[in-house]
C-alpha cells in the first residue's frame, strides 16, 4: 500500500482563508459564520465549483465508509442487502440496527464483546434518551460503527486473519482499505489517521471524495463498488436511521447515494455522475443541512426533502427568531 500513501506532512500553517460556506442570523443579526471547502462535480466529472480549498487532504471519516465496505467485499465477504448497507453505515443504534449487528457476528461465530468499538449511546438522540430511560449503559454494540466493525471482523475470520490487531493500519484488511480509498478516489492517500471508532482513516482530497462517489453510482453492476452503492440506495435505513438527513435523501432522490461523516464532512452522488463533496471547517454539524441544500439545489434537485433538509432553526426561548443558512 505504499505506493498509494503520499506523505503525512500536516498542512501548511499558511493555508488560506476559507470563504463563508454558512452563517448563523439570530433576531436579524449575523451572529456567526461557518467556513469550509466544498466542490461539485459535472456529469462527466469536471469541476463545475470549488469554493475554498477542496483539493486539500481532509478526513472524511464516515464519508469514507463505502470505501471500507467495498474492501470487505473484495476480501472476500459475500455481504448482500442490509447486511451490505449495514457494513457501511453510522447507523442511528435504533433496535433493527443493533440486532443485525447481533446476528452479523453470530454468523461468523462472533459476538458483541469481541467489537472493537468505544462503548457509546446510541447517535440518535431520541434513541439515545430511550435507551437510557430503559437502564442502557454505554457499550461498544451500540456505537454508531459498530456494523462497519462487525464486517470487518467476520472477513477476518473467513480469512483466517488476526482480528486482535484488526484495527492496525498494517493488517492486511486495512492495506486493503487504503489502496480502494487511493483507487476510488484516483488520488494518493494524504496521511493516515485514526477515526473515532479506532479505525484507520485516509485522507484525501474533497475532490478525490465526489470522484469516489461518482465512481461507485457509474461502477459495473457487480463489481464491489456498485454492490456496496446499491445496497446503501435500497436500504439507506441502515446506513443512517429513520430520523437522518441521508435516509431521506436515499429514499426521495432516485439513484442518490449520500454519507456524511463526522466534523461536518458529507459526500454525495447522482446516478448520472454529478457528485459534491464538501466539509464545514469547524466541524459544525448544524451547518451540514443547509450547505447540502444548497448544494443541491445547484444541481438542480429540489423538492421537499431539499427544504427539509435545509431548515435549521434558532429558538429564542420557545419562538423561532432566525436560521443557519447557506451563504454562497
Amino acid at each position: 500500500m505504499t505506493s498509494s500513501i503520499a506523505s503525512s506532512a500536516p498542512r501548511p500553517s499558511s493555508s488560506p482563508v476559507l470563504p463563508v460556506l454558512a452563517e448563523v442570523v439570530r433576531s436579524g443579526f449575523t451572529e456567526g459564520h461557518h467556513r469550509g471547502s466544498l466542490v461539485v462535480l459535472a456529469a462527466d466529472g469536471s469541476v463545475e465549483l470549488a469554493l475554498g480549498d477542496p483539493a486539500a487532504p481532509v478526513f472524511p471519516r464516515s464519508s469514507n465508509k463505502p470505501m471500507q465496505a467495498a474492501a470487505i467485499l473484495r476480501a472476500g465477504l459475500d455481504l448482500s442487502g442490509e447486511r451490505l448497507a449495514l457494513a457501511a453505515a453510522s447507523h442511528s443504534g435504533e433496535a433493527f440496527h443493533l440486532e443485525l449487528v447481533r446476528t452479523m457476528l453470530a454468523e461468523h461465530g462472533l459476538k458483541p464483546d469481541d467489537l472493537q468499538t468505544p462503548p457509546d449511546l446510541p447517535l440518535d438522540p431520541v434513541e439515545a434518551e430511550a435507551y437510557l430511560a430503559a437502564g442502557g449503559v454505554r457499550e461498544p454494540l451500540t456505537m454508531n460503527c459498530s456494523g462497519k466493525h462487525a464486517a470487518m471482523l467476520a472477513v477476518c475470520v473467513r480469512n483466517g486473519w488476526d482480528t486482535a490487531g484488526c484495527l492496525d493500519p498494517a493488517h492486511p484488511l486495512q492495506r486493503l482499505v487504503g489502496e480502494v480509498v487511493a483507487e476510488a478516489a484516483g488520488e494518493p492517500v494524504a496521511a493516515v489517521g485514526t477515526d473515532g471508532c479506532g479505525a484507520p482513516l485516509m485522507a484525501i482530497g474533497l475532490v478525490g471524495l465526489a470522484r469516489a462517489f461518482r465512481s461507485f453510482v457509474l461502477a459495473e453492476p457487480g463489481t464491489a463498488e456498485r454492490r456496496v452503492a446499491d445496497a446503501m440506495r435500497a436500504h439507506p435505513e441502515y446506513v443512517a436511521g429513520t430520523r437522518r438527513p441521508d435516509t431521506w435523501l436515499m429514499r426521495e432522490v432516485p439513484g442518490a447515494l449520500s454519507k456524511m461523516g463526522a466534523e461536518a464532512v458529507q459526500a454525495l452522488a447522482l446516478p448520472d455522475g454529478r457528485a459534491l463533496a464538501f466539509k464545514i471547517d469547524d466541524g459544525a454539524t448544524r451547518a451540514l443541512g443547509p450547505v447540502l441544500a444548497r448544494s443541491l439545489g445547484l444541481l438542480g434537485i429540489e423538492g421537499p426533502v431539499v427544504s427539509r433538509i435545509g431548515r435549521v432553526p434558532l429558538l429564542g426561548g420557545a419562538a423561532e427568531v432566525g436560521e443557519v443558512r447557506a451563504a454562497f
